[in-house]
């Protein structure tokens, strides 16, 4: 392997990492040498993922966490730490429980949207920074979101708290680069999970998106998985603050 994507001895944490960009994000580390901790709130799901990975020989533990809640958020890295280290962070843990015009979203919603979108993402890097700063480095990745640098018919909601969050990656970075911690932020375009699944049900939206992106496809999880690899590796070194867009040219289109 080359030592440029190496991550033996590291120990990686991947919230929302049971499925979709988490989960390839999570298996791609473990190959590259790391241990992984998958996390989301069904425990059954966290169990039998980590356990796909140690059945192939890749190190893995799975940890069920309602990043929702910052009691459990601090257990969990409590947890990580129980493995001596904790190298890299990859919050992909999100919810879009509004899809229509934001004026007809409700108080509920907003809080659940920048609780989990937002604010857990706080609590998780508030916690990890300074064990990163201790260990003398570490990467922080945030996935964001292609809809926080566009307007939106019916995501806007969800798009805020993106907006916010790559916000909040260019802040940390500065703060904490100093340190030798890096914090960046991934914006996805349309990518192939179920948490897609209500756009790539629209047959109308998914013509219509897939010829205004040059690429002429769909994005897979492994997209974002790479560029997961290169920002928690030593080929990332000199990235930091970024809100890196992967979306198949979707936002430099002029849509022809």
């Amino acid at each position: 392997m080359h030592p440029l994507f190496d991550l033996s001895g590291k120990v990686a944490l991947v919230t929302g990492g049971s499925r979709g960009i988490g989960l390839a994000s999570a298996t791609l580390l473990a190959e590259l040498g790391a241990t992984v901790v998958l996390s989301s709130e069904d425990a059954a799901a966290c169990e039998q993922a980590a356990s796909v990975l140690r059945a192939r020989g890749l190190q893995a533990l799975g940890v069920p966490c309602d990043v929702g809640d910052p009691g459990q958020v601090e257990a969990l890295v409590e947890a990580v730490l129980g493995l001596g280290r904790l190298d890299a962070v990859v919050a992909c843990a999100g919810v879009a429980p509004h899809f229509g015009p934001l004026v007809e979203a409700s108080e509920a919603d907003w809080e659940q949207t920048f609780r989990v979108n937002l604010e857990a993402n706080f609590w998780l890097a508030r916690r990890v920074l300074p064990q990163m700063r201790q260990q003398g480095g570490g990467s922080l990745v945030f996935i964001g979101s292609l809809s926080s640098l566009r307007g939106n018919q019916h995501i806007g909601l969800y798009a805020l708290s993106k907006a916010a969050l790559a916000q909040l990656a260019r802040d940390l970075a500065v703060q904490w680069g100093p340190f030798g911690v890096r914090v960046n932020a991934i914006s996805p375009g349309l990518i192939r999970t179920a948490f897609a699944r209500r756009l790539l049900e629209d047959e109308a939206f998914l013509k219509r998106r897939i010829a205004q992106t040059p690429l002429r496809r769909l994005g897979e999880p492994q997209d974002i998985a790479g560029v997961v690899a290169l920002l928690v590796s030593p080929a990332g070194a000199f990235i930091t603050g970024q809100n890196l867009v992967v979306d198949g040219g979707t936002l430099i289109s002029d849509g022809g």
